[in-house]
């Protein structure tokens, strides 16, 4: 999580100058090319032909899915906004983990999950003037599909091991990567070093490193229990924002944190 908390603010110091689509498919093209020198280095074997499905979907939800959703969010919100939504994950994550890994919470976690997407929906309208920004719709998605991406890699993990899940997921994502990047719009400038930086940290840690220990957590302490060490990472992620990126932190930003982080931490003990 702590790899993971840098995510959002390092995502925000690179849209800018290399665009939204740009940073979210040019990501994973770099890490898919370093995923591919290790499994060739270690000679690794192919996945068994039932792992390939369950790996498209990690490579829909973490390569694709919640990196490019992100990537757009961040053009017209603040990366402490967007950590706001991201107090999400830890119960969609648990959701996800009933989905596909038969994982079954308690009625009571349905309520606690409901408070925090409500939460999380009328903080986006305040700060919208009374509607959905199109950033929010984007981070709600990204939350989405982040958790499906980390619950049928926890699934997996178990089987294969967490390294070798996300770099399978990254190589199979490759070839469509790489198309989709081709057709993305471009930097029509070189940008700073700055954005090269905040750019690297997503692609090599973000992208594929923090998945390492991610996945290999969820595979040992199940994906709805050890999911919620992702409470973690919204505080740490406005913390971040404001230390590097010197956004403001208002009184109407830090209870709708708080709410969602109350909703998320209720969910832990409802499960």
């Amino acid at each position: 999580m702590l790899i993971f908390s840098f995510t959002l603010p390092m995502t925000r110091l690179a849209v800018p100058e290399f665009g939204g689509l740009a940073v979210g498919f040019g990501r994973a093209v770099v890490a898919g090319l370093l995923a591919g020198g290790l499994l060739l280095w270690r000679r690794d074997r192919l996945p068994l032909r039932r792992h390939w499905a369950g790996l498209a979907l990690v490579a829909g939800g973490v390569v694709f899915g919640f990196p490019v959703f992100t990537s757009l969010a961040l053009r017209t919100v603040p990366s402490i906004h967007g950590a706001v939504v991201i107090g999400l994950l830890p119960a969609a994550t648990a959701i996800a983990a009933v989905l596909f890994a038969r994982e079954r919470p308690r009625p009571v976690f349905w309520l606690v999950c409901g408070l925090g997407v409500l939460a999380v929906l009328v903080f986006a309208l305040v700060s919208g003037a009374g509607q959905l920004r199109p950033g929010d719709v984007y981070m709600l998605l990204a939350v989405i599909f982040a958790a499906i991406g980390y619950a049928e890699g926890g699934r997996l993990a178990r089987e294969l091991g967490g390294w070798r899940v996300i770099c399978w997921a990254l190589v199979l994502a490759f070839p469509f990567s790489v198309a989709a990047l081709l057709f993305s719009p471009l930097p029509t400038h070189l940008p700073s070093a700055s954005a090269w930086l905040a750019f690297a940290y997503i692609s090599v840690f973000s992208m594929l490193l923090g998945f390492f220990a991610w996945y290999r957590g969820l595979a040992l302490g199940g994906i709805a229990r050890a999911g919620q060490i992702q409470l973690v990472q919204p505080i740490l992620t406005v913390f971040w924002s404001a230390l590097l990126l010197r956004e403001a932190l208002d009184g109407r930003t830090l209870l709708a944190a708080a709410l969602v982080f109350s909703c998320a931490a209720l969910s832990r003990f409802t499960r």
